[in-house]
């Protein structure tokens, strides 16, 4: 079976350093605008298929310190993208679009964040590139230092452990039931896992306004006395 270049990329990264690549690779993505283009929910899904390998890497420990690990770096990401965005404020809407920064990104997460207010945070760890720049957006708009750092928190949380926990107990599974291993379909799986937690969002959000219907003018001789 030929491999695509995310199964290449992602097997890159989990050879070639393992751990702490994954560790730059969460808090680039949750933070860092130079980030949005990294495949954040496969590389953790595929992290999850050999957890408890990256856990002998780290000294041995239980594998949920390694997920404690990529929450922290999560939540850290965040962090960083807030108080860049709350020290830029504004300027940043204005910045030219360069390799690393594109304004319709930036602008996305803008209207994504109107939408849908303080809990945007939460939600946007699950949508791709959102989720790179909705804390900037929240730091830019000056969002509640505290209200930010719970929904970081929580959405860091939910994000890490539903996407590493569903690939470490899915592969093992499906590997003593039917001797199949996920990291070989991980192409189908990544962009599975990108329709579902993007398109019902995006389709809500730009396409699920209704139309306002005008009210005609009601004409002062029309009125019944």
């Amino acid at each position: 079976m030929d491999k695509g270049f995310i199964q290449q990329f992602i097997e890159w990264i989990i050879n070639n350093g393992g751990l702490y690549f994954l560790l730059l690779v969460v808090f680039a993505e949750t933070g860092l605008f130079v980030g949005f283009f990294l495949p954040g929910d496969a590389l953790l899904f595929a992290a999850g298929l050999v957890l408890d390998d990256l856990a002998r890497e780290f000294f041995h420990f239980h594998f949920s310190f390694v997920i404690l690990l990529v929450i922290l770096a999560s939540v850290l990401g965040n962090i960083v993208g807030y108080w860049f965005g709350y020290k830029t404020g504004p300027v940043l809407f204005d910045r030219k679009d360069s390799m690393f920064f594109k304004q319709k990104h930036l602008k996305k997460a803008r209207d994504f964040y109107e939408k849908y207010g303080k809990g945007t945070i939460f939600v946007a760890k699950f949508l791709p590139v959102v989720r790179t720049f909705a804390p900037i957006v929240a730091g830019v708009v000056k969002m509640n230092k505290a209200t930010f750092f719970l929904y970081n928190i929580a959405g860091s949380i939910t994000w890490v452990c539903s996407m590493m926990l569903a690939g470490h107990y899915l592969n093992d599974f499906l590997w003593n039931r039917f001797q199949v291993r996920l990291i070989n379909y991980i192409e189908p799986i990544t962009f599975g896992i990108i329709a579902i937690t993007t398109i019902p969002v995006l389709y809500k959000l730009f396409l699920g306004k209704k139309p306002v219907v005008p009210t005609p003018p009601t004409d002062d001789y029309d009125a019944k006395p």
